[in-house]
C-alpha cells in the first residue's frame, strides 16, 4: 500500500474517540511530511490509548469560537426572544448580546455585539417615550 492507501483505509477505519488524533498522527507521519522532520509535541508520543488521547483532549480542549445563536428571535415555540429583544414570558427582560445572532460571523463577535447593544438601547429608549 502507498502512503495515500494507508492514511484512506485508516480514515474509513477509525470510529474510536481518538480518530482525529490519530488521523492528525497519519498525516504528519506520512512520507511527504519527511522533510519537515515534525516531531509531536501534544498530545505526545507515549498517549496511545483511546482513554490516554481521550482524557489529554479533555484537558487541553478549548474553544475558539464565541458561542452565538442560544436565544433564537422570532415568534415561533422555539424562538427565545421577540424582535424587539423582549425575552418571551418575562416582561421587562431583553436579551442584548450575540446570542440572539442567527449564525456566527465570519469575523469576530465583537462589533457585531455592540451594534446589537446599541440597537437594544435604541429600542428600549423608544418603548419609554
Amino acid at each position: 500500500m502507498t502512503g495515500m492507501e494507508q492514511s484512506s483505509a485508516f480514515v474509513e477505519g477509525c470510529v474510536s474517540d481518538g480518530c482525529a488524533v490519530r488521523i492528525a498522527r497519519a498525516i504528519m507521519t506520512a512520507p511527504a511530511m519527511t522533510p519537515f522532520q515534525m516531531s509531536e509535541f501534544a498530545p505526545g508520543a507515549d498517549r496511545t490509548t483511546d482513554d490516554e488521547i481521550l482524557d489529554w483532549v479533555k484537558l487541553a480542549a478549548e474553544t475558539t469560537y464565541h458561542p452565538v445563536g442560544t436565544c433564537k428571535m422570532g415568534s415561533d415555540p422555539m424562538a427565545v426572544v421577540d424582535a424587539q429583544l423582549r425575552l418571551h414570558g418575562i416582561a421587562g427582560l431583553r436579551v442584548a448580546d450575540a446570542s440572539i445572532m442567527p449564525t456566527l460571523t465570519s469575523g469576530n463577535t465583537n462589533a457585531p455585539s455592540i451594534m446589537i447593544g446599541e440597537k437594544a438601547a435604541d429600542m428600549v429608549l423608544n418603548a419609554a417615550i
